[in-house]
């Protein structure tokens, strides 16, 4: 009987850290977690349940995000932009969708603890495919709320029009 019940516990140990694993665990540390429409075009996530947030798309085990809503710009510019934080790490995120039908230049700034900054220019092409863009990871100094990130899209050229401005931080009346 002992020897049954050794197994049983010898199984679950093993077991229950890879059924775990597969799951994708999720942290939510703020506002939206998705790009429901950039994501997929439809907006629907097959993966989410009544209630419960949509999984994150190529993020892993453990990964937090705080991003701020889903805009959109008359002139066809989607975007959403997200702080992530996954063990050591953090970096930011901005999911685009281009509708305007030309090439744009994005900006898109990791501000963390102690005046860090961190800034990576985004090629955005004249294809309407969602995609994305990202800082390079950094040791974190913090946590998430220690963060925000912001992405600018424009015209090409040094005098291009800011057509949106998305923030991780930000509610829907901030936008641009």
């Amino acid at each position: 009987m002992h020897l049954v019940g050794l197994a049983c516990v010898v199984t679950a140990a093993v077991v229950l850290p890879l059924t775990v694993a597969s799951a994708g665990q999720v942290r939510d540390v703020g506002a939206a977690l998705v790009p429901g429409a950039l994501r997929h075009g439809d907006g629907k996530d097959p993966s989410a349940a009544p209630g419960r947030p949509p999984a994150l798309l190529d993020l892993g085990l453990a990964t937090a995000a705080r991003c701020g809503p889903q805009l959109s710009s008359p002139e066809g510019v989607e975007g959403q932009t997200c702080v992530l934080i996954q063990g050591a790490d953090t970096w930011a995120r901005t999911y685009y969708r281009n509708a305007t039908g030309r090439p744009l230049d994005a900006e898109l700034t990791l501000m963390g603890p102690g005046g860090r900054t961190t800034r990576t220019r985004c090629d955005i092409g004249a294809d309407d495919e969602p995609a994305t863009c990202e800082t390079p990871r950094e040791h974190s100094r913090g946590g998430a709320d220690g963060y925000m990130a912001v992405t600018e899209f424009a015209e090409r050229g040094p005098a291009g029009a800011l057509l949106l401005r998305s923030g991780s931080n930000s509610d829907d009346s901030e936008a641009s």
